[in-house]
Parts: C-alpha cells; sequence; structure tokens
C-alpha cells in the first residue's frame, strides 16, 4: 500500500468540474484543505460550485482540448492558487449507438474530450506536477476493461486513456511524479441517468450481472478517488471491488463477443438502436458547439425522427 501524503494546503486541479463527478472531486479535495482549481466549459455553474467550498478557489471556462487555452489556464491557475499537487483528468462525454450510421463529428467529439484532452490537461499542467512532485489522475471506466458493442467512441478513448497514462507513469515516475488510473463503473451522473432513456444504453446495462449494473452515489465515487489521490496509487478502484475484475480482462472479449452474437440479433430485432447523441447536461452542451442537436428518445442523434435517412 502507498504511503499517504499530507494534501492540506496544497493545489488541486479538476477537469470536467462544473457537475456531477468533477463536483463531487472539488468538494472532497476542498475539504481535505486543499485549494481547487475548477476548469471546465460554463463559467457560471463552475462559479457555482467554487461558492460552496470552504477554501480558496478559482474557476477557469476553458475547452480542455484547446492546447493554448489550455496552458493558459494552467499559467492562471499557478498564478492565483500555486503550482498545482494534484490534477484530476476528469472531463469526459460519452455516446451509444451503431458504429456505422454514427455521426463523424460527435463520434470524433467522445474521442477527443476523453484521450485528446486528458493528454493536454496533463501536458499543460506537467510544469506544475514535476515542480510539487505531484500527482496526476486520469479517470478512466470499466470501459477500458473490455469493449461493448455500440459504445465504439467511448470505448476506444477510455482504453486510449489508460494507456496514455500509464505510458506517462512510466515516463516521469523517476521524476518524482506519481500517474494514477482511476477505473469507474456506474456512477449518478446527469450523464449516466441518460442511460434508462435511450434502448442501446438500457439494453447494455440490463445485460450486465445483478452487482455490475448498481448505480454508485457521486460523493461515494469521490470518496474512493480521493482516497487513492490520498495514497498516490497506480490504479484506483471506484467501487473498490473492480480490482477483483481486473483478474478476468483477457477473458471479457471472449464473453462479449459471445454474448453480443447471441443477444445482438433479437435486440435489434425488438428495437429501432439509433444514436443518443452526447449524453448528459455537459454532453449536450458539447453537441450544440458542434453543430448537433442532442438527440431524443425518439431521434436518430441527427436530430431527426428515426426512420428517416441519413
Amino acid at each position: 500500500m502507498a504511503r499517504a501524503w499530507e494534501l492540506e494546503g496544497r493545489t488541486a486541479v479538476v477537469t470536467g468540474a462544473a457537475r456531477g463527478l468533477g463536483a463531487g472531486l472539488a468538494r472532497r479535495f476542498s475539504g481535505l484543505g486543499m485549494r481547487v482549481a475548477l476548469l471546465g466549459r460554463e463559467h457560471a455553474t463552475l462559479a457555482a460550485v467554487a461558492e460552496t467550498l470552504g477554501t480558496e478557489s478559482h474557476a477557469v471556462e476553458v475547452d480542455v482540448t484547446d492546447d493554448a487555452a489550455m496552458e493558459r489556464a494552467a499559467e492562471e491557475t499557478a498564478r492565483v492558487l500555486g503550482a498545482p499537487s494534484v490534477v484530476v483528468a476528469n472531463a469526459g462525454v460519452a455516446e451509444g449507438g451503431p458504429f456505422g450510421t454514427s455521426d463523424p463529428r460527435t463520434w470524433r467529439r467522445v474521442v477527443e474530450v476523453n484521450l485528446v484532452g486528458s493528454a493536454i490537461t496533463a501536458r499543460a499542467f506537467l510544469p506544475g506536477l514535476l515542480s510539487s512532485g505531484g500527482y496526476f489522475l486520469q479517470v478512466a471506466s470499466t470501459a477500458a476493461f473490455g469493449a461493448a458493442p455500440m459504445m465504439s467512441a467511448y470505448c476506444a478513448s477510455k482504453a486510449g486513456a489508460e494507456a496514455f497514462a500509464r505510458s506517462l507513469r512510466a515516463e516521469v515516475a523517476h521524476q518524482g511524479v506519481g500517474v494514477g488510473v482511476a477505473y469507474l463503473h456506474w456512477t449518478d451522473t446527469d450523464m449516466v441517468r441518460d442511460v434508462e432513456r435511450h434502448p442501446v444504453l438500457r439494453e447494455l446495462r440490463g445485460h450486465m450481472p445483478g452487482p455490475a449494473r448498481r448505480v454508485y452515489p457521486v460523493d461515494r465515487v469521490a470518496s474512493w478517488l480521493v482516497r487513492g489521490v490520498e495514497r498516490r496509487s497506480a490504479s484506483v478502484y471506484a467501487p473498490p471491488w473492480l480490482r477483483l475484475a481486473q483478474a478476468g480482462r483477457p477473458f471479457f472479449p471472449l464473453a462479449v463477443d459471445l454474448l453480443s452474437r447471441r443477444e445482438l440479433p433479437r435486440l435489434l430485432r425488438e428495437n429501432a438502436f439509433g444514436q443518443t447523441g452526447l449524453l448528459g447536461t455537459g454532453g449536450h452542451i458539447e453537441q450544440g458547439l458542434i453543430g448537433r442537436t442532442p438527440a431524443g428518445p425518439d431521434t436518430d442523434g441527427h436530430g431527426r425522427p428515426r426512420g428517416e435517412g441519413r
């Protein structure tokens, strides 16, 4: 077990901090006496979260996929709060639906935010982490364990983010910087609450074993991640029992293939699996920024009723 380090008085940076897990992490870090920089796309919402914190904080409106803007955000954070000791690459979006009919811009945006945005976050804040001997936490997912059908962009991006973080860990360990990967399951965010609205995601979750369908409260998940930060853990599991699932990773692709071949034909006959669009409030904002209309339960991901041609 890694030795815990003292976080009080240090600076934490959280991307995707306007709501959900990002906001939960900001509150947890503040509760430990840390200064907190909240990064995201909505300044007013970020500022509202900052006002709930009991320690010094700073809200920065920024797109994590914009290299120059993230460099400026890192400089601003260091100027206002000091060099970061903890950086959490939490910003993420998700969509669901068949790859063959997916909108290229929406598909690409998932990879840009979840993978490229995480790398840009690391690059922008790495000088500060080097100066503080800090810790970078990459928020990944059980989607990195085994790719699921109808979630190609999300699974690809989270597997890529895991690989990126592991590569970075090996690269900077000798310089005193720790890097961890957080594996999350179902967390009670507005993104996950969209699941029941979309047949593709409802069926995906419904075919999981009972314990794997459980949804965990944001504050509880945030507490698991912060414990990992305190220990500078290489792997953080939320919930902790996911550690046991790591042993089964070599068998997950085969299990997914067998289940998909058996169940997908039936499910496709019973459901019109259209595109979900980007999920949750944050996803809807992203969707608008790339010129797409968020998909509802009766649309195909392009703002048209299901059944209309592309």
